[in-house]
């Protein structure tokens, strides 16, 4: 009956024990429990009370009397080899003979224990473990004298833990024990059901106690340079400064979480680096990332900073956070250094409302004097140059750090005015003026790049027009930039209020052949790659109050630099023509003066191609071009129609002339609204050459109204001939 009761007791505490921990390990732990409270070493005693399974000679009373030390894996603290040592007493209750059969076991294990700890309080596990004992008959014998028996042993079993300290551990541990006698004596042999309660003492310091704060990592090496409030978007993906981890303790940290705060100018802390394990006494270098918000870029000057550089990690198994303050200067957005000159992208901001609204006034204001057959990108950005021209802009010198002294010393920072700033003060150095033309090009759709030459920056911009074409912009070909198969047109921005745009544009050239023989003194960056790396400032938009100047001095500069173009690209084909006396030269020099508008030049010079050779089929094309183009269409009819009847009556419908012929009749067609006979004709001229057609798709179909004005780029250009292909 007593037995029974313990028994009883025994199973009653396990099941409290088991619903206690049952509801805790429901709660969510965000915590490495084994980790945490990994201890070096356990030493506990038990004591059990065994039940056979096996019949005996008589009833015992059994109970199990051990040691143990246990010492958790480092790496992996839930497995933990086991050393055991105990003896275990049979004592019989046989009435006729209690001391016969009385014996103690020896033991000694060695096995392994699995514990998981799912709170800080609980923990499970079970265990395997096997050894050997010798078994002790001391009134076995009938002469008197003990008698020993070896036995093998081998156990497995549960436990379930209450750790009420850190160094403190009471568990209730049922198991299984099976003994297989190495002797005669086989009468003991079986299994043995045992239930204890044992105590242990864990060795190790509490991470819980105040004395326990943990402190492992020493900062070191801290390298925070000048932050430049430009630079805003580069310093989220490349180091604003760097900073040295040292692992002091003999522990190995885990999950390093390295990022870097400053308070005000970030909406939260930047990651900068994750280190699955750092080991003890092992440093490690890490890059610092930042990704500040806007308000940097609402100081002015030098503004100093203290931040803090925040490692989270974990300490065994515990989640520990050191912050490490950091001082450093923030510079304001129009400070930076030239280490890189692609820097200078980050103040090119084509986004600028305030500029927007002044390149549309310049788009408007010369919206009438635009060339239709002279390259887009070419005239508008002459329009912008002579519009900066008329506001008064000039080019100024910074004198605390003029370019010439600053490029390529990163020691020195330089200061560069937004786009918006130098609009306002109107004056500016190479780079501020650089800017600002490139932002106003930009804006308008226009690609640009930027010149570096020893001590001095200016401007390019892209005209799209193929290497090969490089008279559609100018005779000489050394006057563009073949850049990737594209023409590309320098300006050297500085001249601006000094001279005028082919003037600029001739000495941004003369600076980049100059250095012909030393290509690596110079640099040409695009400003869309370069703000790739460095995007543009970020901005408070606000209206400038700006006086854009004058329509009419904008309309007249920009023709006085057009009417120089136009000679410089005519000069040497007038001479030619006035020497040699060919109908082929004045059609030449008539197809000058018509690209750039010159249109009663060009009338005059394809007059005298047709004085020679009134038969000139060529010529008379294009003199009715002129009309088209000058908005004559009943005229420029005329002339396509005699002009088609000439071919059909050489025999050339089918020629490429016949083609280009019909797409410039169906276009006078559709401008006059006869759009069934435009249809009409482009279909032939479709037959005759698919790809020249393609151009003009607009043309086949019947419509008008909004869409003839959505397809007004294309009905202004029309088929200039040179030459004359005959059948």
């Amino acid at each position: 009956m007593a037995r029974r009761e313990k028994a009883r007791r025994s199973t009653a505490l396990l099941s409290v024990l088991l619903l206690a921990a049952s509801s805790l390990a429901a709660q969510p732990a965000s915590t490495n429990y084994n980790t945490r409270y990994r201890f070096p070493l356990s030493i506990g005693v038990e004591y059990q009370s065994l039940s056979p399974f096996a019949g005996y000679r008589a009833q015992f009373n059994i109970y199990d009397l051990s040691a143990n030390l246990r010492w958790p894996i480092p790496s992996l603290p839930v497995l933990q080899p086991t050393i055991k040592a105990g003896i275990v007493r049979f004592d019989s209750l046989d009435p006729a003979d209690p001391l016969r059969w009385d014996h103690t076991h020896w033991y000694g294990e060695l096995g392994l224990v699995a514990a998981h700890r799912f709170s800080k309080n609980f923990e499970i596990g079970g265990e395997v473990l096997a050894g050997a004992s010798e078994a002790v008959f001391p009134n076995l014998a009938p002469g008197g004298g003990p008698v020993g028996t070896p036995y093998l042993w081998f156990e497995g079993g549960g436990q379930l833990a209450l750790n009420p300290t850190y160094n403190l551990t009471v568990q209730v541990h049922p198991s299984l024990k099976y003994l297989a006698s190495l002797g005669p004596l086989k009468d003991f042999d079986g299994l043995i059901f045992g239930i204890g309660f044992s105590v242990g003492f864990r060795l190790g310091q509490d991470p819980d106690l105040a004395a326990g704060s943990i402190r492992a990592i020493r900062f070191s090496e801290i390298q925070l340079p000048t932050v430049f409030a430009a630079m805003q978007s580069y310093y989220a993906k490349n180091p604003v400064g760097r900073i040295t981890l040292t692992n002091t303790d003999r522990q190995p940290l885990t999950d390093l979480q390295v990022s870097f705060f400053q308070t005000g100018y970030m909406d939260s802390p930047t990651p900068a680096a994750s280190i699955p394990e750092l080991p003890g006494g092992v440093s490690r270098t890490v890059d610092l990332l930042a990704l500040f918000n806007q308000e940097v870029f609402k100081t002015e000057g030098v503004t100093p900073l203290t931040g803090e550089v925040i490692v989270s990690y974990g300490y065994r198994g515990r989640p520990v956070e050191q912050r490490q303050p950091v001082s450093f200067e923030l510079r304001d957005k129009s400070a930076l250094t030239w280490d890189d000159d692609r820097k200078v992208a980050a103040f090119i901001t084509p986004a600028d409302s305030a500029l927007r609204n002044y390149t549309s006034f310049i788009r408007q204001a010369g919206k009438e004097a635009i060339v239709p057959t002279l390259n887009q990108p070419l005239q508008e950005a002459m329009q912008i140059y002579s519009a900066l021209a008329e506001i008064g802009i000039l080019y100024q010198a910074d004198p605390a750090s003029p370019f010439t002294r600053v490029q390529g010393d990163p020691r020195v920072v330089d200061s560069i005015s937004l786009p918006r700033d130098t609009l306002k003060r109107i004056t500016g150095d190479c780079d501020d003026l650089t800017v600002l033309y490139s932002s106003l090009l930009e804006t308008v759709g226009i690609e640009t790049g930027f010149i570096t030459v020893p001590g001095h920056i200016y401007a390019a911009f892209n005209t799209k027009v193929p290497a090969a074409e490089f008279g559609s912009l100018h005779p000489d070909r050394g006057m563009t930039i073949n850049l990737n198969g594209s023409l590309w047109v320098p300006v050297e921005i500085t001249m601006i209020g000094k001279a005028g745009f082919l003037d600029a544009w001739r000495r941004g050239v003369e600076e980049w052949r100059e250095l012909e023989g030393s290509p690596e003194r110079r640099g040409f960056n695009l400003t869309r790659e370069a703000q790739a790396v460095y995007q543009p400032v970020g901005l408070k938009e606000t209206d400038l109050g700006l006086q854009y100047g004058r329509k009419e001095q904008i309309v007249q500069s920009f023709t006085r630099d057009l009417d120089r173009l136009a000679q410089a690209a005519a000069g040497e084909l007038a001479a030619k023509a006035q020497n040699k006396g060919s109908k082929a030269d004045y059609n030449r020099l008539g197809l000058a003066y018509a690209r750039f508008g010159r249109y009663e030049q060009a009338r005059s010079a394809f007059s005298k191609a047709l004085q020679l050779d009134p038969g000139y089929l060529v010529v008379q094309i294009n003199l009715a071009n002129l009309s088209y183009l000058q908005k004559n269409y009943s005229s420029a009819l005329s002339g396509y129609e005699a002009a088609w009847k000439t071919i059909q009556g050489q025999g050339g419908g089918k020629s490429e002339l016949a083609a280009k012929l019909l797409l410039n009749l169906s276009s006078t067609y559709y401008q006059m609204e006869r759009f069934d006979d435009a249809k009409r004709l482009y279909a032939l001229a479709q037959d005759l050459s698919r790809d020249q057609a393609q151009a003009f798709a607009y043309l086949g179909q019947t419509q008008g109204g909004e869409a003839r004005a959505a397809e007004q780029g294309n009905t202004s250009e029309v088929f200039f001939v040179e030459e004359e292909n005959r059948p």
